[in-house]
């Protein structure tokens, strides 16, 4: 059994002493080399004012046919970022026909959360280097910085390098990840802002304004919060059934807002299961989608892990629980990491999964 160290400070686990990252930030200030994005914290702050006067406006006007448009968007751009993005084209937890990928990369270009190549990338490094200075949204550096920070500053130099190492081919073969990251802008001015405006300003004669703080501003703001709660709360509050030597956690109120992608212990547990989450458990909407879209034959070779391994893993956390009294509560855990790796997104043994079925 591996050596486990209990981390009651996270901030004690950094690879840097907090002392020379401090230092390290006032030096980029005196040099004029600035560590935030200015850019992207005036577009986040204006962003969230406008959100509340869309808030205000559904409150006083009650434009409900524009709302509920708005609110069918949110629902396929949450199913497309889950079963598209995440599940198929991140982990290639199963395959899909064309009809399936078109639907999913429209869906998910709607979203407006980058390119899928962007998109998988960074997620495959935050799986390969979870919660360490190469993770793109580590949670060592507080919540704040795990849920949306991480988008305000420039990316951690440990970060670039080690994701040098990695192999993204596969995307690129893609044809409609490749189609999409060549024309990206133009798939966002279309797709995610004027389509979702210009139909309720034609089919009801919405006036712009209202039609773009609902369909945009409102439908995005609460989309985006609703991706970053995976990557802040779902590392941080929660349970830990399946791996205590990792952040990520059982979050049910996260899963009810993106379809199932809160159950995050399992899943970084079991990064090529296509369930992302053990079971028939609530909100696992995207499974459902799957399921369904595999029964009509669009989704194949769907990957699952073996029943078997899931149930050893919760006995050995039973076991540890018992025998060490270990308390799981928000602490990280730095123990031996290598099993972890081995079970990572670029090392996944086939053996451990069944390549079929529902």
């Amino acid at each position: 059994m591996p050596s486990i160290k209990v981390y009651v400070d996270k901030h004690q686990t950094s690879q840097k002493n907090p002392l020379q990252e401090e230092r390290s930030y006032y030096w980029y200030i005196a040099n004029g080399d600035f560590d935030i994005v200015w850019t992207n914290v005036t577009i986040f702050v204006l962003g969230h004012a406008l959100f509340l006067q869309a808030c205000y406006l559904i409150c006083t006007e009650y434009p409900w046919e524009t709302w509920f448009w708005s609110l069918l968007l949110a629902l396929y751009t949450g199913l497309a970022t889950g079963c598209g993005s995440h599940r198929l084209w991140s982990h290639k937890s199963y395959e899909a026909k064309w009809f399936l990928k078109l639907f999913l990369m429209c869906g998910q270009s709607v979203a407006g959360q980058n390119c899928i190549y962007v998109w998988c990338r960074d997620h495959r490094v935050h799986h390969k280097w979870s919660d360490t200075d190469a993770d793109p949204h580590n949670t060592k550096r507080g919540y704040f910085f795990a849920h949306c920070g991480w988008l305000m500053r420039k990316k951690h130099p440990e970060m670039k390098e080690k994701s040098k190492t990695l192999d993204f081919s596969d995307l690129l073969a893609d044809e409609f990840v490749r189609y999409q990251k060549d024309h990206y802008w133009i798939y966002y001015f279309v797709c995610v802002l004027f389509l979702p405006m210009a139909i309720p300003v034609y089919l009801w004669n919405e006036n712009w304004w209202s039609s773009f703080l609902i369909t945009y501003v409102l439908r995005y703001v609460t989309t985006l919060h609703s991706t970053w709660f995976v990557n802040s709360t779902a590392h941080m509050f929660g349970q830990k059934p399946y791996n205590l030597k990792i952040a990520p956690v059982e979050n049910v109120l996260v899963s009810f807002g993106t379809f199932g992608e809160g159950y995050h212990n399992f899943h970084h547990t079991f990064p090529w299961d296509y369930r992302a989450a053990e079971g028939n458990l609530p909100f696992t909407i995207s499974t459902k989608f799957i399921n369904w879209m595999a029964a009509i034959g669009q989704a194949y070779n769907l990957k699952q892990t073996n029943p078997r391994m899931i149930e050893n893993s919760k006995a050995k956390i039973t076991k540890m629980q018992l025998n060490q009294n270990i308390n799981t509560g928000h602490s990280h855990y730095e123990v031996n990491y290598e099993d972890a790796l081995k079970k990572s997104l670029m090392t996944t043994d086939v053996n451990d999964v069944n390549s079929g079925g529902l």
